[in-house]
């Protein structure tokens, strides 16, 4: 059973690719959508297809490319948009958004400083990044923020498969709200309140699907994997502790459940950019072809820095460093890896 939405008022997502669809999608099952295309050109497409890619957009599904349309008609708002134009997002939407927004973001990566010079005497550290409710927190004058993470595979969800999220918030009132508009029958939503500890499990996650998509892409099975995933798991929680994260959340859904869901899956975007990179191709050529951002490749150079600031062995991440920038082979990382000196199985409780 689900509970329809009895404000009135429909539902904002921001983004129109196929995560942001998905949820679109299941929010318009009980409410009003206005979605938003980024281009005029694709709003037009849209609303002459109702079809976003292979997903059909629900009838309750209203699309826009004007920004103040979904601010003025909406109270709570779900912007899923890549990283890289999450800020340049906010700020054109500041201007429309007011303190009584509620925004909640599906949107799996980190946001760098460009205006920085890092270097040996001024080193990268987590000042200089934000996670994307930072970013929201900056840009406008929105109070209550939350996030959306969990495994979410969009394929899947697109063809109402049973799936379950994570809506974090250090407000009780946010992950209410979001657990009443998305939660039904098919969707399961889990509440925290560790904020940055669940944007943090999203972003690093990704790291390690590109691992385990070199991992399939070189011919190693279930063993190999699972080794990834238990080491990637531990590196995550050593990592997202520096960064501000609770070991907690790293042990969930949002943790070890979209680690298992993204470096299992060959239509997660990562996963298919590390078994890519191990048939030959470049990271230029793999991401030139790709018609959605891969966070993963981002998270990998930005969080390699901070690993090295922070003096955090993250070997995994190191590794996958050294693959993009061509610098070593997938086959050379296995063997490097296989060899590296793990001190101890679980040594963070």
């Amino acid at each position: 059973m689900t509970s329809k939405n009895t404000s009135g008022r429909p539902i904002g997502v921001i983004g129109a690719g196929s995560f942001g669809t998905v949820v679109a999608n299941i929010l318009s099952q009980q409410s009003r959508v206005i979605l938003y295309a980024r281009t005029p050109e694709k709003a037009s497409r849209l609303i002459k297809t109702r079809q976003s890619g292979q997903i059909k957009l629900h009838d309750n599904i209203e699309v826009t490319s004007e920004l103040k349309v979904v601010a003025e008609n909406c109270e709570v708002l779900f912007p899923i948009v890549p990283s890289q134009n999450f800020r340049q997002l906010m700020r054109a939407a500041s201007r429309h958004l007011k303190p009584y927004h509620i925004v909640i973001h599906g949107t799996k990566g980190l946001d760098l400083k460009t205006d920085i010079k890092i270097s040996k005497s001024y080193p990268l550290t987590r000042e200089h990044v934000r996670t994307m409710s930072e970013v929201i927190l900056e840009e406008t004058n929105v109070v209550r923020v939350g996030c959306l993470a969990g495994p979410n595979l969009a394929s899947e969800m697109a063809k109402n498969q049973p799936a379950a999220s994570v809506v974090a918030s250090h407000f009780d009132e946010v992950i209410e709200k979001g657990q009443h508009l998305l939660k039904n029958d098919r969707f399961l939503i889990y509440g925290s309140h560790d904020l940055i500890g669940i944007e943090l499990c999203g972003i690093l996650k990704n790291v390690i699907a590109i691992g385990a998509g070199a991992l399939s892409g070189i011919g190693l099975g279930e063993n190999a994997k699972a080794l990834l995933i238990s080491r990637g798991l531990v590196e995550m929680i050593h990592l997202g502790n520096v960064l501000g994260g609770n070991t907690q959340a790293f042990i969930g859904l949002a943790g070890v459940g979209d680690l298992i869901a993204t470096c299992s899956s060959s239509s997660s975007r990562n996963f298919t950019v590390g078994h890519r990179l191990a048939k030959g191709e470049t990271i230029q050529q793999i991401m030139d072809s790709m018609d959605e951002v891969a966070e993963g490749v981002s998270t990998i150079k930005i969080v390699k820095v901070l690993a090295e600031n922070y003096k955090v062995r993250a070997p995994i991440t190191e590794t996958l460093y050294r693959i993009i920038e061509g610098k070593m082979s997938v086959d050379q990382a296995n063997i490097y890896l296989m060899k590296f000196p793990f001190r101890a199985d679980i040594d963070f409780l």
